[in-house]
């Protein structure tokens, strides 16, 4: 708070006196003072704004969850906390190449995550651990030579609203290769970003299109 000097040629008080003494002007509050507050209000109600539209997309789009396994590996570790959307495919297609959640097929309390190989309608087969769709060798960087698997699969013809999924870590993946094709319905979620471990932390998207 400010403090004003008493004018000049005001006039003395008696110090006998046994009335209450109160300035002769208020003290006033500088323009600066003002704004100052006025901005600080502002800041204050858009950052409360920022942070409840970010819990509105956290709790609505995106979901924390934590991987138990270690059938994503390397792209993912056991127990580590990553976010998926759940909304993304209301608005998009599924991609080969796309990270997926879904509903186990055999027991719909759990939730597996793999990535998807095949679309729809696409025929999948697997020599000596070499994955090809309709014919044509699929690229997978994201499968390091020692969790290859090099047993043959197929060909298996993937049904209509069907995804054939896959673990990145072949040789302990339980997926499409033992539980078959995932209904479209049974995926919920695509995972898009890894935040714990930090030495993890970072998106997690990839395409058919990226892989190449």
């Amino acid at each position: 708070m400010e403090l004003s000097d008493e004018k000049p040629g005001a006039s003395s008080i008696n110090s006998n006196s046994s009335a209450a003494i109160s300035p002769s002007t208020s003290p006033e509050t500088s323009p600066s003072l003002l704004s100052l507050r006025h901005e600080i209000r502002v800041w204050t109600r858009d950052l409360l704004i920022a942070i409840g539209l970010a819990l509105v997309i956290i709790v609505f789009l995106y979901q924390p969850v934590k991987v138990e396994g270690t059938s994503m590996a390397p792209l993912l570790s056991d127990q580590e906390r990553i976010f998926i959307n759940k909304f993304v495919y209301r608005f998009e297609a599924i991609h080969r190449g796309d990270v997926v959640v879904f509903w186990y097929p055999l027991d719909r309390s759990k939730s597996f995550i793999k990535r998807v190989i095949a679309l729809p309608g696409e025929t999948v087969t697997i020599r000596q651990g070499v994955v090809t769709v309709n014919g044509a060798v699929v690229p997978e960087p994201y499968v390091p030579p020692q969790y290859e698997d090099v047993s043959d699969y197929g060909p298996t013809r993937v049904p209509a609203d069907s995804y054939f999924v896959m673990g990145d870590h072949r040789i302990s993946s339980n997926d499409s290769r033992v539980f078959g094709p995932v209904p479209s319905q049974f995926i919920y979620g695509r995972a898009v970003f890894a935040y714990w471990p930090v030495d993890h932390f970072g998106s997690l998207a990839m395409t058919e299109a990226e892989s190449k």
